[in-house]
């Protein structure tokens, strides 16, 4: 009986320690904006060996939630594991209706601001100030994507001889189209394309990743193919990744092979553009 225990004991030990498990990256704070009495904040995750004497590539997430709500620790996973690869990842704060009375537009002049303010002090966050990704989830894709492509809404009182574009984009079931039959269109009427990415295409849009799930109802696939090739058709790069029969934000939801399988797609296309070295470790971090 006793050698079962042990035999019992030693297969739970081995199965313990053969399972992966996340690298757990803690957040800083840094104030990057504030608007009478709102005070926005990035949250920094550094590699866990971070070298001051070294210059990081640099990813920034924008959570979903309708312009409405949401926060800044939907994004908390990607931003660890980005950072376990050697990035510094940021998830941002952006004012919203629901806690702060305001409108999209407001939401995208924050994005702009907190791309503009990272860029600014690149030198304090020790990033390449032209490796910049932009990344985000619906309301927060479509913040990613205005910043890549709207040449309005920045706040004028800022350094706008400082861009806030980012060098490329990683958008996952984002709001692309405003105009009518689409997502949120009432909440926009005439005034929607000047806040449309579809609408904003041009030369020299960085290069995009959308991942999207065939049954998404906010994002239909052919509106995401509309927009991969108007992208293509102005000389663009833009990768598509479909998950069939996944809903909206299915990367969110469980199980979990929809994070890792998202988390994993976004690392290769990183790499395919210089940003991430190696092999993407996200299999070896979590399981499915």
């Amino acid at each position: 009986m006793n050698v079962l225990k042990t035999m019992i004991f030693s297969f739970l030990l081995i199965s313990a320690f053969s399972h992966a498990a996340p690298e757990i990256i803690n957040a800083n704070a840094v104030v990057y904006k504030t608007v009478e009495d709102i005070t926005l904040k990035l949250h920094v995750y550094n590699p866990k060996k971070f070298d001051e004497q070294k210059i990081h590539n640099a990813i920034i997430f924008f959570h979903g939630g309708g312009w409405n709500n949401g926060n800044h620790k939907a994004f908390k996973r990607q931003s660890m594991y980005f950072a376990s690869r050697g990035m510094v990842a940021i998830s941002a704060e952006y004012r919203l209706k629901n806690t702060h009375g305001t409108s999209p537009y407001d939401a995208v002049e924050d994005a702009k601001s907190a791309l503009r303010y990272i860029r600014k002090h690149a030198n304090k966050f020790k990033i390449n100030p032209n490796t910049i990704t932009a990344g985000g989830g619906s309301a927060g894709g479509h913040l990613a994507a205005s910043c890549g492509l709207l040449k309005m809404w920045d706040n004028l009182t800022e350094e706008l001889s400082i861009s806030s574009k980012p060098n490329a984009l990683v958008l996952l079931n984002p709001v692309l189209d405003l105009g009518p039959d689409h997502y949120a269109h009432k909440r926009f009427g005439h005034d929607y394309k000047s806040l449309s990415p579809i609408h904003n295409i041009s030369k020299k849009a960085p290069p995009t990743i959308i991942l999207v799930g065939t049954e998404d109802r906010i994002l239909p696939v052919p509106t995401v193919k509309k927009y991969q090739s108007k992208m293509e058709s102005s000389g663009n790069r833009c990768d598509v990744v479909l998950y069939e029969g996944q809903g909206h934000a299915f990367f969110a939801k469980p199980p979990v092979k929809y994070f890792i399988e998202t988390t994993d797609e976004i690392d290769r296309f990183l790499v395919s553009l210089g940003y991430l070295e190696g092999e993407s470790t996200i299999k070896k971090q979590y399981k499915i």
